[in-house]
């Protein structure tokens, strides 16, 4: 094989490998989204209101997979006061899109429910919005539908 043969493949080849180990890279941004949305799912199975505002935009607009539609203050309350309960929540096929301030998350959510008592499970497709202010990435919008 020729000299420039070699460097011919050895180019080829780092230049392939680039960009699948920059393809998988994340962004400290995304990092840090992804972290939000891990404490996001940790405080929907387990409420705290204090966190659950610091989390959330006061512009919040969370959409059910059935319809409703809920600002920051009904969102909190319906997972403080049980009416929205989760036991488990799972996510999967999560992917992370950051421009600028703003952060699109998308995942599937599988989780079982108790809502007022009542056992349920919930399969969905999730987009989440979210927002870095001073700072922080906060959540701005969400919405689900059944899958």
């Amino acid at each position: 094989m020729s000299i420039k043969m070699v460097a011919l493949t050895f180019f080829v080849f780092c230049s392939l490998f680039t960009v699948t180990t920059d393809s998988f890279a994340q962004t400290k941004d995304q990092e840090a989204v992804g972290q939000a949305v891990e404490k996001l799912r940790l405080l929907m199975i387990s409420p705290d209101k204090a966190k659950l505002e610091a989390l959330a935009s006061d512009d919040l607009s969370y959409g059910h997979s059935g319809g409703k539609i809920e600002n920051k203050a009904a969102f909190v309350e319906a997972l403080t006061s049980g009416t929205s309960d989760f036991v488990s929540i799972e996510l999967a096929d999560q992917s992370v899109t950051v421009v600028d301030n703003t952060a699109l998350v998308r995942h599937k959510l599988m989780g079982e429910t108790l809502d007022k008592g009542k056992p349920g499970q919930v399969k969905l497709s999730v987009l989440l919005v979210w927002i870095k202010q001073k700072g922080n990435w906060k959540l701005l919008a969400r919405q689900a539908v059944k899958i």
